[in-house]
């Protein structure tokens, strides 16, 4: 094996893993919005509460401990219900696209390529009104994964021709 056929190799298993890793993102945020429909939001911040309750005993000043009660403390239900749509159209149309992506539907990988790129863009604004170093490593996979999802739909093209589906 040559070393451009390995390269090109090792790019295409790294797709899979990203469209991988996105179907099963895409499955947890759609689960994730469900059940925020059915989750006060009391119930919301007493999980908070108890999961970094034994970090705030070790270390009262905690920073993200003190940062996650504050924030579950102030969630409104009209937060939760914008977070609930949010998550489960944000992680039906990622499925959706990842679906195609895996059945190889030529169409679905430049619609992919916008819609990533529009997920970018909206973390971007978030992470400009909230900054979290999330938003930047999410917003980078989003950016990698474009990468090779733009790669993969020229080799299928060129492998399959314009009659792939």
């Amino acid at each position: 094996m040559n070393k451009t056929s390995l390269k090109l190799k090792l790019l295409h298993q790294a797709f899979e893993l990203s469209v991988l890793l996105k179907g099963l993102d895409g499955i947890l945020e759609a689960v994730g919005g469900i059940l925020l429909f059915f989750i006060k939001p009391y119930q919301i911040n007493a999980v908070i509460v108890w999961l970094t309750q034994h970090e705030l005993i070790e270390d009262s000043h905690d920073l993200i401990a003190n940062y996650l009660v504050k924030l579950g403390a102030g969630l409104s239900l009209d937060a939760q219900i914008f977070g609930a749509i949010y998550l489960l159209i944000h992680g039906i149309i990622k499925f959706g696209l990842i679906v195609g992506l895996w059945k190889k539907k030529l169409m679905a990988y430049p619609i992919a390529i916008v819609f990533l790129a529009l997920f970018i863009v909206y973390q971007i604004y978030r992470y400009v009104y909230h900054p979290a170093l999330w938003l930047i490593v999410l917003s980078v996979f989003d950016a990698l994964m474009i990468l090779l999802t733009w790669i993969e739909y020229q080799r299928l093209k060129k492998n399959f021709g314009v009659s792939a589906r």
